[in-house]
């Protein structure tokens, strides 16, 4: 396949789509690691042993949820107007699993809210709900997330590759869940939160294991880039440190708890999300819809993206300090929530 060609990066028209298309790959990252945890922590409701269980991983989650949900805006506002021919394509071929994550999304929201205020035989319906919810949400995300490394093919195996995108990612999103549980919980919900991190760990690192391995067959591009010389060397810590991170989690949840390292399995996972989008943002680098339009393709006008940028670096900031202060905030075990 022929070379992408990248123009003059010293002009607006050069940089302009480079600085939007990192924009949205650290929305999308922020989104995935921060809304991941809150899904995971979903997903695991109803593994909890008692309706105060229940509460007290809802409460986990409350202060943040909603502030962890606006970098999915960000991402998807910065494709619609940095990228509007991308978007069409991109949107396009993926209606269907939009519509199902958006379903999944609300019934979280609605579940959320009222669950608190229902009478008590109502109440396992809303965390049923709940449950549902995000396991649809995480499901249609890993699902478009294979639709897309594969260019949206329409032969039988693009598809079983994105049904083994949306297991392995809902795994991760449950790991990433149990890892929160972990730091902020305690007691006998804590202990349940290690052995769902021991089984969910597992099946995220098969799913991670299995799409690194599926990735570069589905482009010649992409096996090129990875697998050439001196590539395979430079790009050899990324596996590794993967491996390494598993490692950790494995070793200290049998050795859990170690006073003062709760926090670990749930950094060590974020590592690994980290880095596994590294590796495919390498992978599909120039493109935004894979082997079809590149960054500079897809762009908008250099006029229109300047106005954008300036709005962007108001924007950007205000997102990150308000999401800093309500960690800060909330920072401890979880507590009760309270409505009025």
């Amino acid at each position: 396949m022929m070379n992408p060609v990248i123009p003059d990066l010293s002009t607006p028209a050069g940089w302009l789509p480079l600085v939007f298309l990192f924009l949205m790959a650290l929305a999308m990252l922020a989104y995935v690691v921060l809304d991941g945890y809150d899904l995971g922590v979903g997903i695991l409701l109803r593994r909890a042993g008692s309706e105060a269980e229940r509460d007290t991983m809802i409460a986990a989650i409350g202060p943040f949820w909603d502030a962890n949900e606006t970098w999915l805006v960000l991402g998807v506002g910065l494709l619609l107007v940095a990228f509007p021919v991308a978007h069409g394509v991109i949107l396009g071929a993926l209606y269907l699993p939009v519509a199902l994550m958006l379903i999944g999304l609300i019934l979280r929201g609605v579940a959320f809210d009222f669950r608190v205020k229902a009478r008590a035989q109502f109440k396992p319906w809303w965390d049923r709900t709940f449950y549902a919810g995000s396991l649809i949400a995480a499901l249609s995300q890993g699902w478009m997330l294979g639709r897309f490394v594969t260019g949206f093919g329409s032969v039988p195996l693009d598809y079983v590759f994105a049904a083994a995108t949306a297991l392995g990612l809902t795994a991760g999103y449950a790991l990433l869940g149990a890892g929160w549980l972990l730091i902020k919980t305690e007691g006998e919900l804590q202990q349940r939160a290690r052995r769902w991190a021991q089984g969910a760990v597992a099946l995220t690192a098969l799913g991670v294991l299995a799409i690194s391995l599926a990735t570069p067959l589905v482009s010649e591009r992409i096996a090129a880039k990875w697998f050439s010389f001196p590539n395979i060397l430079l790009l050899a810590p990324i596996p590794l440190m993967s491996a390494a991170l598993f490692g950790v989690i494995v070793l200290l949840l049998r050795r859990f708890p170690a006073k003062g390292w709760h926090w670990v399995p749930f950094a060590a996972t974020v590592g690994i999300f980290t880095l596994a989008f590294h590796g495919l943002a390498y992978s599909l680098f120039p493109y935004v819809v894979p082997e079809r339009t590149t960054a500079w393709q897809a762009a908008a006008a250099p006029e229109s993206l300047m106005v954008i940028f300036v709005g962007a670096c108001v924007v950007l900031p205000c997102i990150i300090g308000y999401t800093a202060f309500a960690y800060w905030v909330f920072r401890g075990k979880a507590q009760a929530l309270h409505y009025g």
